[in-house]
């Protein structure tokens, strides 16, 4: 791929390789020249992780990695599994509370027993970085400022990197998570990406008739392989979201191999949207330093 945008990678069937730890580098690079731009101001992204989940330990330390990267600085709570619910709401009211933190991120899932929802209401939008809490989600509702959920927002950093036309299309988000797919149909209804989108989910009836009548495809359903070759009308971009760990090993919703044959984009998994989240949590930390210190 050049810097240019012009010559992309492609897989062995001709299809765009839609490139994220490519972007993510780039926007890292680009994020941490605007901070030495600014005199570099101290942005501190808050982590805190309960318990000791392997593979989140391995995503909340990549986060820190990544936002030293970007000239940010990265501050880690963690706690034990037995922690209390008082225990880890007092440790994200301190971190809300301290006005050297911009953004804050809870990692989830939280361990049995304890709830989240009232640990995420706890985060004021401004410092919302995830984009998870129900009034930042309001917020993208009513097309008010604040932070957008990291991994559709990636997607729609992908889409544009890679010249993934939106304007008229048509669109179908198969998942209806609040962690990406209700937030991926409004980023991509908006004014200025226009595009007409389907939410699909498991209970569609025939969705291989409705993800052949789109241009776009987004599979967030977090079951393997489910998007085939038959699901993919020829030349339609092909973002796969899912996360599903089998014996074999860590697989996305999209039959790759398969796909890559049909579509004109298409995501790898692993390499896709999992690096974009990270690239897109570090810009909405840089915005949320600038939300508590307009320029």
């Amino acid at each position: 791929m050049t810097s240019n945008g012009t010559d992309f990678e492609r897989t062995p069937g001709g299809a765009v390789l839609m490139n994220g730890n490519k972007l993510r580098d780039e926007l890292i690079a680009n994020l941490r020249q605007k901070v030495e731009a600014d005199g570099n101001p101290e942005i501190c992204l808050a982590t805190v992780l309960v318990g000791d989940d392997k593979p989140s330990q391995l995503y909340v330390k990549s986060k820190g990695k990544k936002a030293v990267e970007a000239g940010l600085q990265s501050r880690h709570v963690g706690l034990a599994a037995t922690s209390t619910q008082a225990e880890v709401e007092a440790a994200v009211a301190e971190l809300v509370a301290d006005p050297t933190v911009h953004g804050i991120l809870v990692q989830l899932p939280l361990p049995d027993g304890l709830d989240p929802e009232p640990v995420l209401d706890m985060i004021p939008p401004a410092k919302d970085v995830d984009g998870l809490t129900e009034r930042s989600m309001g917020r993208l509702v009513r097309g008010k400022p604040g932070h957008v959920p990291c991994t559709p927002l990636g997607v729609m950093r992908l889409l544009d990197r890679y010249g993934v036309e939106t304007t008229g299309k048509r669109a179908v988000v198969v998942g209806r998570s609040t962690l990406v797919g209700l937030p991926q149909v409004l980023l991509l209804g908006r004014k200025g990406v226009d595009t007409t989108v389907t939410l699909a989910h498991s209970r569609t009836t025939d969705l291989v008739a409705v993800c052949q009548e789109a241009d776009i495809i987004i599979a967030a359903a977090g079951s393997a392989k489910m998007i085939t070759a038959n699901h993919v009308k020829p030349g339609a971009a092909v973002i796969d979201v899912g996360v599903s760990r089998t014996e074999a090993g860590i697989v996305g919703d999209v039959d790759f191999e398969t796909v890559q044959a049909i579509a004109g984009h298409i995501t790898p998994m692993p390499g896709g949207t999992g690096p974009m989240t990270i690239a897109c949590l570090m810009e909405n930390t840089y915005a949320a330093y600038y939300m508590a210190n307009p320029r």
